[in-house]
């Protein structure tokens, strides 16, 4: 099962690990990227995220397409938050099951970064002086 989304309002980390949870699989993998309070000495006090949903869901679909030829895996989630996402607020969480620890954990990292560079997510950082900065993905 792949379960893609995009959502605006916190995301519920609970039920998307019992999405993938299997009773054929010994590994949940999950990663939950968080606002941090500051970037480059600046103190930030809250991102802000634009997407282009329909190409954002297809390329989600694409990754996850990718992930299963390269690895033995159950079941994917990628949820990304749009809108505003205070601090220590989730605004992505992959999750993924497979029967071993090393192909979730692997594909959790290929996922991931396979995301940051492809998917059509904008990212803006608000600065506790109310000025603003669009973030480029590195990857």
């Amino acid at each position: 099962m792949d379960h893609i989304d995009i959502i605006e309002g916190k995301i519920d980390v609970n039920s998307t690990i019992d999405l993938v949870i299997s009773p054929s699989c010994g590994a949940v993998s999950t990663f939950l990227g968080t606002t941090r309070d500051n970037f480059d000495g600046k103190k930030v006090v809250r991102l802000e995220y634009e997407a282009y949903i329909p190409m954002a869901k297809k390329k989600m679909l694409e990754i996850c397409q990718l992930v299963r030829e390269k690895w033995k895996v159950e079941n994917i989630v990628m949820i990304h938050r749009i809108g505003l996402v205070p601090i220590k607020e989730a605004s992505i969480i992959i999750a993924i099951s497979s029967p071993h620890r090393k192909e979730s954990l692997d594909a959790l990292q290929f996922a991931i970064d396979t995301l940051k560079a492809i998917v059509p997510i904008w990212k803006k950082e608000v600065y506790e002086d109310e000025s603003t900065s669009w973030k480029e993905n590195k990857e």
